[in-house]
């Protein structure tokens, strides 16, 4: 699909069959919060991904799950990163910690008061999310969360991007930090920590 010559889907196609695919952006925004969120089971969060996105269920669900993934990758195929493999991989940006900067970028460029939109496609977002200049604020924290500080071999520009990076961090999420905290107190305490990975 390409945005500049396609319309923009509102339905999949699912064994023949045309099923309405719930395609604003406040949908995809939950469904990537809802896959972040490690308190919830991967069953509940495939039923609940189900649930937001069709208003009529599929009855091939394995097929409708593809659809989900085609449609909130905006109708691209998986890229394959560098890191893959590598374990190491940064969210430069969280819609839950960063509503408030990101809110702010689309009303600034764009004139978009997220707010007040009654319905914005996921496509349309994203592309104007990607496309946020670098003197909106969000832009320079997402640039300070991806800047490899091995790099930067400047002390003085070192210190200032790692208190940049340790201002704007992504905090830990309440279970994952008392996860962590548990596996600490275990390891203090020479205890055996494979019971709770």
């Amino acid at each position: 699909m390409n945005i500049l010559i396609d319309l923009l889907p509102k339905e999949v196609n699912i064994e023949g069959e045309d099923y309405k695919i719930n395609s604003d952006f406040r949908t995809s925004i939950l469904f990537e919060l809802l896959m972040q969120d490690s308190s919830i089971s991967e069953e509940d969060k495939i039923i609940q991904a189900l649930e937001l996105y069709y208003p009529i269920l599929p009855k091939d669900l394995n097929q409708a799950i593809e659809k989900i993934l085609w449609f909130y990758r905006c109708g691209k195929d998986e890229v394959e990163t560098k890191n893959k493999g590598t374990g190491k991989s940064t969210n430069v940006y969280s819609y839950d910690y960063d509503d408030d900067y990101i809110y702010s970028a689309f009303l600034d460029q764009y004139g978009v008061d997220l707010q007040d939109v009654n319905y914005l496609h996921w496509w349309k977002f994203k592309a104007m999310f990607k496309s946020l200049k670098e003197d909106n604020e969000i832009v320079k924290i997402m640039g300070y969360r991806a800047m490899d500080l091995s790099k930067i071999k400047d002390k003085e520009q070192k210190a200032h991007y790692t208190k940049m990076q340790e201002l704007y961090k992504i905090p830990i999420a309440k279970d994952e930090r008392n996860k962590l905290d548990e596996i600490n107190n275990i390891l203090l305490n020479g205890g055996d920590v494979s019971k709770v990975l």
